[in-house]
């Protein structure tokens, strides 16, 4: 009778928290909704809404049929009836132990567990940084609960408060317990959102989803609370660098893009795991591309403005290399991740080769890697020593290109009346020709400076938010 009794306590006093935050904030109204965005007086991106998003995400073909088949009607037909079963395997897959393993914070049994903690974050949000709690409609008619914490008023040493940083939480983190807390306490004006599916937000989670909440998410920053694209920082973390490369290639006008435990691509991370047998691997490939195609780095390259990537150097989550081989470990503990591993170095080469394809050589981009697989500050100043990476030389080399490109374009412009140009507020458009007239090992020395600046690594695992002092902003040339 106690037992049950105890139970009956335990789940009213679970009802009645629940009713206090989450299951009252079902009943708000709608604060911002995407459809409200009017004509304005600055340059953005007029997005449709539903069919504006839908066709920004990018999805590989996953059936590829020759020339023959693709002019013989009869022959795509039958090629699409006998693929049906592998489709229906991936549909049922992507829809219970995938959406379980890409974004675990939606369980149920995961927020029941988090629960008091989320409560415990949001109250402190609201009491000691004077949140504001609003409930946002993306395009699918999702309700996306976002937290946001003003501080234009008193922005504080170096007027960072003046900065709006927008955080994306990854694949079990909500704003109420998660990466917002660095630029929070960095002294930022920050707007923190969940995930479809998460805590407050309604919805299942999927890339789709997410960049509809993403979009809603911008949108209210720039048209309701009147950030500038300037002032707006985009900050994710783990999975959400897929939102917030989303958000920089829909919106490059927005100030700056940090992520913080990133990675390339998700289906390496996917193979690596390992959970399923050798003979699923084409399965869990088909999976990822048709129903979780996180394609950070191609929509990084979209983004012409200041990016940081942070690498935790503990990280084990977004590594490849993580689990050791069978045949080397037979019998031993897993090892630690190392450094060669993480998908955060993949994502830098891909970004400074497409931005300085002049530069990257095979020569360079074996220099880099050599300064990634560096464990140590010793070990980097050793190999800035070989390479002699003199900062001042290197800056004057960009300072020239840049100002010589400025002048170039403006040039053209004042020739070609008729042609018309981008607006880049960011400077001169990528990819840039720097490096071409430089000797090997300039280039070298310049491409280990600028990896240097793209990237900063931070001692820590891959859970866990970051500290204020580690946060910062992008480097600018």
């Amino acid at each position: 009778m106690c037992v049950n009794c105890f139970a009956k306590a335990i789940g009213q006093m679970y009802k009645s928290l629940t009713a206090n935050s989450y299951d009252d904030f079902k009943t708000w109204p709608v604060d911002f909704r995407w459809d409200e965005v009017k004509s304005q007086s600055r340059s953005l991106p007029a997005l449709g809404g539903a069919g504006a998003a839908t066709g920004i995400l990018r999805k590989l073909s996953i059936t590829s049929t020759s020339t023959d088949s693709q002019d013989d009607p009869d022959s795509n037909f039958l090629d699409h009836i006998r693929d049906l079963p592998r489709q229906l395997a991936s549909y049922v897959l992507a829809h219970s132990l995938g959406r379980w393993l890409v974004y675990p914070g939606s369980l149920v049994i995961a927020t029941k567990a988090l629960l008091p903690g989320l409560l415990r974050g949001q109250a402190l949000l609201q009491d000691r940084y004077k949140g504001q709690r609003a409930k946002l409609l993306a395009c699918d008619g999702n309700e996306i609960d976002t937290m946001l914490v003003d501080r234009r008023k008193c922005p504080g040493p170096q007027n960072r408060g003046l900065r709006l940083v927008i955080c994306c939480e990854g694949n079990a983190g909500f704003y109420e317990t998660g990466c917002l807390s660095a630029p929070l306490e960095a002294g930022y004006s920050v707007l923190g959102w969940n995930h479809p599916g998460f805590a407050g937000s309604s919805g299942v989670p999927s890339p789709q989803n997410d960049a509809n909440a993403m979009d809603v998410v911008v949108k209210y920053a720039l048209y309701r609370l009147r950030f500038s694209p300037e002032q707006i920082v985009i900050y994710g973390w783990s999975l959400g660098t897929f939102t917030a490369t989303w958000a920089t290639m829909t919106y490059p006008q927005l100030g700056a893009l940090i992520l913080d435990a990133p990675f390339d691509d998700l289906m390496p991370l996917a193979l690596a795991l390992k959970l399923v047998p050798a003979f699923c691997k084409g399965l869990v490939e088909r999976t990822v591309r048709e129903y979780f195609h996180l394609n950070v780095a191609d929509q990084l390259f979209c983004y012409p403005g200041p990016v940081l990537l942070i690498r935790r150097t503990m990280d084990e989550v977004v590594n490849s290399e993580a689990l050791p081989k069978e045949e080397e470990n037979k019998g031993q503990d897993l090892r630690p991740a190392d450094l060669e591993g993480n998908r955060g170095n993949y994502l830098l080469l891909k970004l400074l080769e497409h931005r300085y394809p002049k530069l990257m050589t095979d020569e360079s981009m074996e220099a880099v890697r050599q300064w990634l697989h560096a464990s140590n500050s010793a070990q980097e100043a050793a190999i800035n020593q070989q390479y002699c990476v003199d900062a001042r030389w290197c800056l004057t080399v960009l300072h020239n290109y840049r100002i010589n490109s400025i002048k170039y374009r403006k040039k053209i412009k004042w020739k070609d009346q008729t042609t018309t140009h981008a607006s880049n507020l960011h400077g001169p458009d990528f990819p840039w020709d720097v490096g071409a007239d430089l000797s090997p090992g300039q280039q070298k020395r310049l491409a280990i400076f600028l990896a240097q600046k793209y990237l900063k690594n931070v001692e820590a695992p891959h859970s866990g938010p970051l500290s204020a002092e580690a946060f910062q902003l992008p480097w600018t040339l």
